[in-house]
């Protein structure tokens, strides 16, 4: 006589293995639709009451600048982390899998729907007719958009290249054209403004990206000691990387909302409101690396700073939503 032998419970469909994946797919799905909703309906929210209009399809826009702005983390944020790994004596050689060539891809769809309001004269095209491909090359902001649409092609053949290093000159290029198009000719002094928006863009990927890459690598490296070495060489840039965006985000603001009027503007228009909740978060985010820099140095077993470091990176990318949506609204003064 056969006996049948009962299902083993690892075998089952309720293992404890298949419940943690069903757990964080569920909750990695609901931060990605809280992450959408942000921008699609945050400039509503934001111009409710301050009596301004919003440009046409700016929710839109809002997420898929973005979209273009994580694409920008990750590459560069990889790359951060990547040298950081290699500093450490006796590290594994082992590395997560690259998300650079995904984040170009997504980049290069984001830029190319961004590119595609431009060819439209700033609106949202409804059919392909509408597009004037030909346009973008007799405009600045066309040209700009171009670039960034070219500029995520070719990040996405280096990543997959033999040097996927090299991807972070068109990144690079990326983040010059943003600067451009965020400050036009028409404004006081673009250059400034252009320089302190690459500035700031650059201190904010390296340390979304990298706190982001950082934390994947431990996972590969679980089981090993180079893992709080390389969360300290982390926090060590990272406090400087956290100077750098609060200096430039608070010159960039001094730009537009001169002294004696920032904090009127700050409740009375939209822009204003998304700049104060983006300020809120990233005092929050502060406040998490300090509490991951506690444990990291006086814990027992320094890994535990990986709790404040993961709901860090977290709201870091809430920032990086805040961002997107601080793009897509209108300016509180318009510089002659």
């Amino acid at each position: 006589m056969t006996l049948i032998r009962p299902p083993s419970k690892a075998a089952g469909a309720g293992g404890p293995g298949r419940r943690a994946a069903t757990v964080r797919a569920t909750a990695v799905l609901a931060l990605v639709t809280l992450a959408a909703l942000i921008p699609l309906l945050g400039p509503s929210a934001a111009l409710h009451g301050t009596g301004e209009a919003a440009a046409p399809g700016a929710g839109g826009i809002a997420l898929l600048r973005t979209v273009l702005f994580a694409a920008i983390c990750v590459p560069v944020g990889e790359l951060f982390a990547n040298r950081l790994a290699r500093r450490i004596p006796g590290a594994p050689e082992r590395m997560p899998r690259s998300w650079s060539p995904t984040a170009a891809a997504v980049g290069f769809l984001a830029a190319l729907g961004l590119a595609s309001v431009v060819a439209t004269g700033d609106l949202v095209p409804h059919s392909l007719g509408q597009i004037d491909v030909g346009g973008l090359y007799r405009t600045r902001d066309g040209s700009l958009a171009l670039l960034e649409v070219n500029a995520f092609l070719v990040a996405g053949l280096c990543a997959v290249s033999r040097r996927p290093a090299t991807q972070i000159w068109p990144v690079t290029a990326v983040m010059v054209a943003e600067a451009l198009r965020a400050h036009p000719t028409t404004e006081h002094s673009p250059l400034v403004g252009s320089a302190l928006t690459i500035a700031h863009l650059t201190c904010a990927a390296l340390w979304t990206g990298g706190l982001l890459h950082g934390l994947r690598t431990l996972r590969t490296w679980r089981g090993t000691e180079a893992g709080a070495a390389l969360l300290g060489h982390y926090a060590r840039v990272a406090a400087v990387l956290f100077a750098g965006v609060t200096a430039t985000g608070v010159c960039s603001t001094l730009r537009r909302m001169p002294t004696d009027t920032v904090l009127h503007q700050l409740t009375t228009t939209a822009y204003g409101r998304t700049l104060l909740a983006k300020v809120i978060l990233v005092a929050a985010v502060a406040l998490l690396a300090l509490w991951a820099r506690i444990r990291l140095s006086r814990a027992p077993d320094p890994l535990t700073a990986c709790t404040p470091a993961r709901a860090e990176v977290l709201a870091l990318g809430v920032v990086v939503v805040v961002s997107g949506l601080l793009t897509a609204l209108p300016l509180p003064i318009r510089w002659s």
